[in-house]
């Protein structure tokens, strides 16, 4: 791996929270690979489809979702896979009207395939208690 690689893979990642801040369902799933799952603080493990189904349903208007800038860390390990941490700040309105308002830490795993880089597997943390 290259240092074109960490370019590339940093890049992605951050196209994908941008995806997911217009709830653009076809940019994400150009990002994600066929088997991606996202597990949450909590337990919850979220699929691909499920991932583009709320995205298509637009079930949380983004007012922002985003990484914290300069916490990004990529880490590349073999020829084949890459693990971004960054902190996110993610911040909308679900359908229901309630407010979405929370910090948290992520692990996305990249893994090289035939047609390029794919986002395979995150993990977030629970929202975090910031201070200052």
């Amino acid at each position: 791996m290259s240092n074109a690689d960490i370019a590339a893979i940093s890049a992605l990642d951050i196209a994908y929270q941008a995806a997911v801040e217009r709830n653009d369902a076809d940019a994400m799933a150009d990002i994600l690979h066929p088997d991606m799952i996202l597990i949450l603080g909590i337990g919850t493990v979220i699929t691909r489809e499920e991932l583009l189904a709320s995205a298509r349903d637009a079930e949380i208007a983004y007012e922002h979702q985003a990484e914290d800038e300069g916490t990004q860390a990529v880490r590349l390990y073999g020829l084949d896979t890459a693990i971004v941490t960054a902190r996110l700040w993610l911040k909308g309105t679900r359908r229901d009207g309630s407010d979405v308002d929370r910090r948290l830490w992520f692990s996305d795993t990249y893994v090289r395939t035939s047609t390029g880089w794919k986002y395979a597997f995150g993990q977030a943390s629970m929202n975090l208690q910031l201070q200052g």
